[in-house]
Order: C-alpha cells, then sequence, then structure tokens
C-alpha cells in the first residue's frame, strides 16, 4: 500500500513541475520527469507499485501534456513510442529491483544462520570445554573419597571436598552465565531501578569476590561525594563483580587492581584498572563479543561471556563501555551512568 501511495505522490509531483515549465520546453521533455518517477518508485518499491506508476504517467502525461490537452487522443504517433518507453522501463527496473532485494534478503538469511551456526558451535564448544574438567575433577575426587575416604588423613578429606565444591561452583557459574547472555538477548529481564550508591555496590561486589581477589591488591578511589544513582543494583554490582574478576584472571597475583568512579558532567563515570602487561590493540575490538576468550582467560576458566553480560547490562541502562589501554601498562574497562536528580528527603515537620 506505501508504494502505491508514493507512486501517487510522485505523479501528481511530476505533474505539478511539468504545468510549471510547460512553456519552456518540450512534451517530450515533460515525458522524461514522469520517466524519472517510474524508474525512483520501480528501484524501492514492488513491482505492482511500478506498474501502476507507469500507467498513470502515461494517463496524465496524455490528458494533460498531449494535443489534443484534456483529452485521451494521440494526435503524433511519437507518443505512443514514448508511452511504450515508461511501460518497459518500469517494468524492467522493477524486475531488476526485486531481484536484487530477493538476493539482499537470501544473503542476509545465510548471515544469520551461519551466525547462528557459529554461536551455537562456539557454545558448545566452550561449554563442553568448561565442563570437561570440573566434572573429572569432581569425578575423581569424589571417588577417591567414596573408596578409601577412611584411610585418607583429615586434610586430605578436607582438601577433596573443597575441590569438589570449587569445581560445582565453577560450573554454576558457567550455566549462570549462559542463563543470564540469554535472558539478557531476549529481553527477559526487566530493570528493578532504586537509588543507590555505588560504594555500597562495590562494597557488596568486592565481599563476594573475597577469595578471588586474595592473591591482588585492591584500591577503592570512591570519592565521598559521589551521587547517589538510579540502577537495577544487582545488575551493576554484577558488572563490577565481571570486571573484577576478568582483572585479577588476566593478571598475576600481586598485582594492583583498581576501582575508581568519578563524575563527568551528567554521568558518572566507573572504572575497573588492571595493571598487567595489557592486551594487544586488536583484542580491543573483540573484547565485549561473546565467547571471545582473551590471553590467558582459557588457561583461568570462564566461556567468555563475562564482558558480553557486562556490555548487556550497560546498554540497559542507556549507558556506555569501552576498553583502553593505560598509559604505563595494563587495560582499564569504563563504563557510565546517567546521573539523575536525586529525590529531595522530605521537610521536617515543626
Amino acid at each position: 500500500m506505501k508504494g502505491y501511495v508514493w507512486a501517487a505522490l510522485a505523479v501528481a509531483a511530476c505533474t505539478a513541475a511539468g504545468l510549471a515549465l510547460r512553456e519552456r520546453i518540450d512534451p517530450v521533455n515533460i515525458a522524461m520527469l514522469f520517466l524519472l518517477a517510474v524508474m525512483v518508485i520501480a528501484l524501492h518499491f514492488s513491482r505492482g507499485a511500478a506498474i501502476a506508476t507507469a500507467l498513470a504517467a502515461v494517463s496524465v502525461f496524455d490528458f494533460v501534456f498531449v494535443p489534443p490537452y484534456y483529452s485521451f487522443a494521440v494526435n503524433d504517433g511519437q507518443y505512443l513510442v514514448t508511452f511504450g518507453i515508461m511501460l518497459t522501463v518500469g517494468l524492467v527496473i522493477s524486475g531488476l529491483a526485486e531481484s536484487a532485494r530477493n538476493a539482499a534478503r537470501a544473503r542476509a538469511a545465510l548471515s544469520v544462520e551461519a551466525e547462528t551456526e557459529r554461536v551455537r558451535s562456539a557454545l558448545l564448544s566452550s561449554i563442553s570445554h568448561d565442563l570437561r574438567t570440573p566434572l573429572a575433577v569432581m569425578s575423581g575426587a569424589s571417588s577417591s573419597l567414596a573408596e578409601r575416604g577412611e584411610q585418607l588423613a583429615p586434610a586430605e578429606r578436607r582438601a577433596l571436598a573443597e575441590s569438589i565444591f570449587k569445581q560445582s561452583r565453577d560450573m554454576a557459574e558457567v550455566m549462570g552465565n549462559v542463563l543470564q547472555m540469554t535472558r539478557l538477548e531476549t529481553g527477559a529481564i526487566e530493570l528493578k531501578r532504586d537509588w543507590a550508591s555505588l560504594g555500597e555496590i562495590a562494597g557488596s561486589a568486592l565481599d563476594r569476590l573475597a577469595g578471588r581477589l586474595a592473591q591482588h591488591r585492591v584500591m577503592l578511589d570512591l570519592p565521598a561525594d559521589l551521587p547517589l544513582v538510579r540502577v537495577d543494583a544487582t545488575l551493576i554490582e554484577q558488572v563490577l563483580g565481571n570486571l573484577l574478576e576478568n582483572a585479577a584472571r588476566h593478571t598475576p597475583a600481586g598485582t594492583l587492581v583498581r576501582l575508581r568512579a568519578a563524575r563527568r558532567d551528567a554521568e558518572l563515570v566507573v572504572s575497573v584498572e588492571d595493571f598487567g602487561s595489557g592486551l594487544p590493540p586488536e583484542d580491543f575490538k573483540r573484547l565485549f563479543a561473546k565467547f571471545h576468550r582473551g590471553g590467558g582467560e582459557a588457561a583461568g576458566g570462564g566461556i567468555g561471556l563475562g564482558l558480553a553480560i557486562c556490555r548487556a547490562i550497560v546498554l540497559l541502562h542507556r549507558g556506555r563501555i569501552w576498553a583502553e589501554q593505560l598509559p604505563g601498562g595494563g587495560t582499564a574497562f569504563r563504563f557510565t551512568l546517567s546521573v539523575d536528580q536525586a529525590p529531595q528527603p522530605p521537610a521536617e515537620e515543626a
């Protein structure tokens, strides 16, 4: 329907232009205006709209611009050739345009199918890799406890039990990341915004990751006058946790991990900085892609969804997230949160 509306508008515009130029140019040149309208409609809309444009253009041109005027009679046979050319051009161009659109749709479908297959293969490969090792460890430890647990020293039994617990926790995190990414991509997560302090959110993330960060020096640089932010605190805590864990995983033990924040105009810029060896320049383009595993991540666990989840959560909050190289070496992951006007507390009653 849209194509036919544009066809009518195009013919009307050509008619108005032709009437304005009628005293200055020959009728054949006016016919070129209608031919241009046929070409434009044929390129952008369906074949039916192109044919309708050609028929309307021929009819209007004959009725208004061909002697005898305001009659469909034609005294000069050359105009019949003009009419035939208009119809032919409309049919040919609409056919070519339709073929091009079909080819583009086919390429898009193939691209989507290829991307789906790539994601499926990457997911299966990553999950199978990251689940196989924990399962093997859990199987070995549990079989040792079942077969000769009473013969083992208490310290050995405790070490085997801790190993089972750690591996089961890692497996739960892998599956949790997959489910979280699926929910974010399908729009199944609804933000539960409320006013929160970034310092409290950061404290919760650090408490949860105390064991993971035990081998690193953690520095907090959060000014006391930071404004409150209206966010989903649980999701922002997950962003901070993923970035802190990522920094710990990719840097040697004992190196510094710094969490800082600063207000910049109407935004709060939050940064998680590590001071390791840094990343290759080509890695910065793919850091937040699904299943991308940077250097060292494969050895340290993870299926390459942590940063992709961070990006999805920040985008849900209408913020930005990026990574940049630090001048002295190392990498900074930064994201922004909008700073809104916080509600004023009610005045105390006299």
